[in-house]
């Protein structure tokens, strides 16, 4: 073997996606020693995407001190800027569930900060924005990370005011003519892994909003809201959120970056291959490895594994997958480019033992791979 690409996800609370590629790594050169070894470690779009990009393509991490989950209170945040002035922005950085702790209110909550670290990047110099939806404690829409980057939001006595989740209903205009002409100017890509509406029982907070602390009352306020600042949206931004596949990814911060942005949402692993240049990379590689720490059927939807395998199925390369579990239903990966499915889980033992010999059965069972190959 002359060369491999290591593309994998994390497995969740075991091994992130950088240990992930380390061990496949030392592997490979311990049986190969002389192949080029490419690795590419991969984030969902949540806590950690910053550093993954930064990881597989340099660049360097930017703190800023902006506004926190709650109006009002300062956080100290941060930004990936790449060696091609592309800035990654993860939303976990500055309104992540665990930022609020046990003052979980889905209601009060902003994305005012993500706005002030993607200004601040603009202005800084990027060309380009990736903003990771994943892991929030908000239902605002995106309002907030708007107006941060100049959009205004009026209510029906005219005055200006920045939406939170529990203020959607109060938005009767929408001026976006006040766009930061910085910001106005540059492409703004999410970075997107679901594809729920923005409201309904299947939006944004009917499915993800009990999580975030709300209850069964604060979910209907809150899906009320977001039906009404979607038809606001269509109304003045000529733009139907309803329609659009992950609308309520983020507490609706999918749909609002679509309308404030005219910004696609893209799934993670599209945005991540693109990034890094994966077609060209991995075009003349012997194999291709991957995973993610457990592979079923909704693994078909775009989930890491299948991403790769449908670029790598283009230019011919074969695809490994070394999973934690492997679920029922499973034979559709194998049309989509994935030669082989393999778990490292190499004894019946529960979770709570496996996830501790996770680094190590991960090691024996690529090392038995190579064997064969």
């Amino acid at each position: 073997m002359k060369k491999a690409v290591l593309i994998p996800d994390s497995f969740k609370g075991t091994m992130s996606s950088m240990e992930i590629c380390s061990i496949m790594k030392k592997e490979i050169l311990s049986r190969f020693p002389s192949c080029n070894v490419v690795s590419i470690p991969v984030a969902d779009g949540g806590e950690g995407s910053c550093e993954s990009f930064l990881q597989a393509l340099g660049g360097k991490m930017v703190n800023v001190e902006v506004t926190g989950p709650f109006p009002n209170e300062k956080v100290m945040g941060y930004y990936a800027m790449l060696p091609d002035m592309t800035a990654v922005v993860e939303t976990a950085a500055v309104a992540s569930l665990p930022m609020v702790e046990n003052r979980k209110d889905p209601r009060n909550t902003t994305t005012y900060g993500v706005g002030e670290l993607v200004l601040h990047a603009v202005q800084n110099g990027a060309k380009k924005v990736i903003v990771a939806l994943g892991g929030s404690c908000t239902n605002d829409a995106a309002c907030g990370l708007a107006a941060a980057c100049g959009v205004k939001f009026y209510d029906t006595n005219g005055n200006s005011f920045v939406p939170v989740g529990g203020t959607l209903k109060d938005v009767a205009r929408i001026d976006v003519s006040t766009l930061d002409d910085a910001v106005r100017n540059i492409p703004i890509v999410a970075m997107c892994d679901i594809d729920n509406p923005f409201y309904g029982e299947s939006g944004a907070a009917y499915v993800y909003a009990p999580q975030k602390g709300a209850d069964e009352e604060c979910v209907k306020e809150l899906d009320a809201g977001l039906m009404h600042i979607a038809e606001v949206m269509k109304r003045d931004l000529k733009l139907d959120v309803q329609n659009i596949p992950g609308a309520g990814a983020a507490g609706g911060m999918g749909g609002g970056i679509s309308a404030f942005f005219n910004a696609p949402l893209k799934m993670g692993i599209d945005v991540v291959l693109d990034c890094t240049g994966f077609d060209e990379t991995a075009k003349d590689a012997d194999y291709i490895f991957t995973g993610e720490g457990r592979i079923d059927s909704q693994s078909l939807r775009g989930k890491v594994v299948i991403g790769v395998s449908k670029r790598a199925k283009e230019l011919k390369v074969p695809v490994i997958a070394l999973v934690g579990d492997i679920g029922d239903n499973i034979q559709g990966i194998y049309y989509e480019g994935v030669k082989a499915v393999f778990s490292i889980n190499r004894v019946a033992v529960p979770y709570t033992i496996a996830r501790t010999r996770a680094k190590s059965d991960l090691a024996l069972t690529m090392d038995n791979i190579l064997r064969v190959l």
